[in-house]
């Protein structure tokens, strides 16, 4: 077993090969070694943020990947897997770039191929010639570390036969000193041996040291020597708490605790004050390299708490749901905005910071992959109705020179009507098209006009008299006048015997017509029926006086009445509704009916309030009667 601390502190009377600040040393190591997990412990400290500089473009990425394979210095694992993150990084941006200017310029979504990149092919193959060197350069250091083993377990073999006995150790005290420096020359061993190796070492030293026996003048000048060497020790490792850089001073520190652990002891009473002083000066450089990785780690999960966020985002606008191109447009504005604010974001934390970017990549490539398919639908239907529309250049062509006008302006008219029904095509196909059946239009109907000059003309005369007419039925709207409804029929009378007018004029003209009449009618209607409701009240004084079963007879022909013209305008209203909502406009039989309605409803309230007034009535006979 070796010894505990304490007995070795009792053997003051002894060189020992293992100190009781080689203890101490070894349990700082292991302290500042659980500082730096999660840090690459085969990486440079000192070199990290080279390893992390900024590249501006792929072609530089490749050139320092190609220094790397070619460079005489092993390729450390933490660059290379950094360099193959930015190369991608930048890789698919400019792929997303060159796909949005295509599109953007009027391409076929579905002819996009991706062009293939050259500096990605130069890529993998320096990572093929840097993968080859890696597994030859780990096959050798294995190679080295098990040829390591064989020799300090020979040096160790060598230190147990020389344990026999005290004057065994005293002849071989030279030797001794050979093979300790021997064994510290030697470097790495395979992880699974190094413990167990360094055990039976530190055993077998300590039990030659046990057996050995220097006169006090040497092992005085030893004790000397040693403490030269620790104090310097000390006083460096006190200058590296003002170093800046933190990861430089820790590794520093390290080969510090390795020359001190080399170092043989120091007189005792001055074991623990020596100690104590570099393990002070160490604490203070641990505890500051502890709080940069801490630091490092916050940012870390700061930065992946924000692409966790962007992540959601892009996904949320993912799963909405698109129209029409310009909302396709506006997402993918929103994408690329949300894309250039993930650059400006850090590195999450190394477990997770492919898996954050393959979520963030495979949200994206679900946008732009279902875009590409909804033009590419898109498309589709633009060429379907590019064929329907140059069908009915076709058709209107072939009439064209037709001199059937009535005939072809109809077959004219509902060709444009279904052109309208039609939807979009690309806009410089779509004018052509649109010039092309337009001017196949406008060459029949201009050949129609030329033969038709005198019915035009008569036309407008028409239109002339029916606009008086109109301007004489405002008047008499405004106004008033006796015998309004005998002026008001001759004025219809009149109106309907005047011919056609101006196509063009048609429709408005209809509509001020009407209106007017309209108000004509509703006014008259509304003078006619209070007429009627004062005249009924009147006759209800006479009613009531042959009884109340008079009252209550015509009470109830009253309701019957109401009932059945409530029911004819459901009726109406009814077939109103089956008609086309398209054909309302300038359909005159469709207002006619609206007009008929009205006028029901208009008759209708007049019968409720008779009903009204008939309860009236009997409830006025019923208290005279009381009284």
């Amino acid at each position: 077993m070796i010894d505990s601390q304490e007995n070795v502190l009792e053997q003051e009377a002894q060189l020992e090969g293992k100190s009781v600040e080689e203890n101490v040393v070894n349990e700082a190591k292991e302290t500042a070694d659980k500082a730096t997990e999660g840090a690459q412990s085969d990486s440079s400290a000192a070199g990290e943020e080279d390893i992390r500089r900024s590249y501006a473009s792929k072609k530089e990425v490749v050139d320092r990947l190609r220094e790397i394979a070619h460079g005489e210095n092993a390729p450390e694992k933490e660059e290379v897997d950094y360099l193959k993150t930015i190369f991608y990084k930048l890789h698919f941006a400019e792929r997303e770039a060159a796909q949005k200017a295509y599109l953007d310029a009027g391409g076929d979504p579905e002819k996009y191929s991706v062009l293939p990149d050259e500096d990605e092919e130069v890529f993998k193959a320096e990572m093929g010639i840097i993968k080859e060197r890696r597994a030859k350069l780990f096959q050798e250091q294995e190679a080295e570390k098990q040829e390591n083993l064989k020799k300090k377990l020979d040096i160790i073999e060598k230190i147990k036969n020389m344990a026999t006995s005290p004057e065994e150790a005293n002849k071989s005290y030279q030797e001794f000193k050979k093979l300790q420096q021997e064994w510290k020359d030697i470097k790495s061993v395979p992880a699974e041996k190094a413990n167990e190796l360094w055990r039976n070492y530190q055993l077998y030293v300590e039990q030659f040291y046990d057996l050995l026996k220097l006169n006090s003048e040497a092992r005085e000048y030893d004790f000397k020597k040693n403490l030269e060497i620790k104090t310097r020790l000390c006083e460096a490792a006190e200058k590296l708490g003002d170093e800046e850089d933190v990861i430089s001073a820790f590794h520093q520190l390290q080969k510090l605790h390795q020359e001190f652990r080399e170092t043989g002891p120091v007189a005792k009473d001055l074991r623990e004050e020596v100690w104590a002083r570099f393990k002070a000066a160490s604490t203070v450089i641990n505890k500051k390299h502890q709080q940069h990785f801490d630091e490092i780690r916050s940012r870390e999960e700061e930065n992946l708490q924000k692409k966790t966020a962007l992540c959601e985002r892009v996904e949320a606008i993912s799963k909405e749901e698109n129209k029409n191109s310009a909302e396709w447009e506006r997402h993918t504005k929103e994408i690329i905005e949300i894309q250039s604010e993930w650059k400006t974001i850090g590195f999450a934390p190394q477990k997770m910071n492919v898996k954050i970017f393959e979520r963030f990549r495979a949200a994206c490539d679900d946008f732009f992959g279902r875009k590409a398919e909804f033009f590419k639908d898109m498309k589709a239907k633009f060429n379907e109705n590019a064929d329907k529309k140059r069908a009915l250049v076709e058709q209107a062509k072939a009439l064209q020179d037709s001199t059937e006008w009535k005939a072809t302006s109809d077959k004219l008219i509902a060709l444009q009507k279904e052109w309208k029904t039609i939807g979009m095509v690309p806009k410089k196909l779509g004018d052509q098209l649109w010039n092309e059946f337009l001017g196949a239009c406008n060459k029949f109907f201009e050949a129609r006009n030329a033969a038709n000059a005198g019915t035009r003309s008569a036309e407008r005369e028409n239109l002339a008299q029916k606009r008086d007419i109109i301007a004489q039925l405002k008047t008499l709207a405004e106004e008033g006048s006796e015998n309004v409804q005998e002026k008001v029929q001759e004025l219809v009378e009149k109106y309907q015997g005047i011919g056609h007018v101006p196509f063009k004029d048609k429709d408005k003209l209809y509509k001020e017509y009407h209106e007017v009449l309209d108000k004509l009618y509703k006014d008259l209607n509304v003078n006619i029926a209070r007429k009627r409701l004062d005249n009924f009240k009147s006759n209800l004084k006479s009613m009531a006086e042959h009884g109340t079963d008079v009252l209550d007879n015509e009470r109830s022909r009253m309701l019957r009445r109401y009932e059945a013209m409530k029911q004819e305008i459901q009726t109406y209203e009814n077939n109103l509704g089956f008609l086309n909502a398209a054909s309302k406009k300038g359909n005159s039989l469709i207002d006619e009916m609206n007009r008929k309605v009205q006028k029901l409803k208009d008759e209708c309230e007049l019968v409720r309030q008779k009903i009204k007034a008939i309860d009236a009535e009997n409830r006025e006979s019923k208290e005279e009667k009381n009284d």
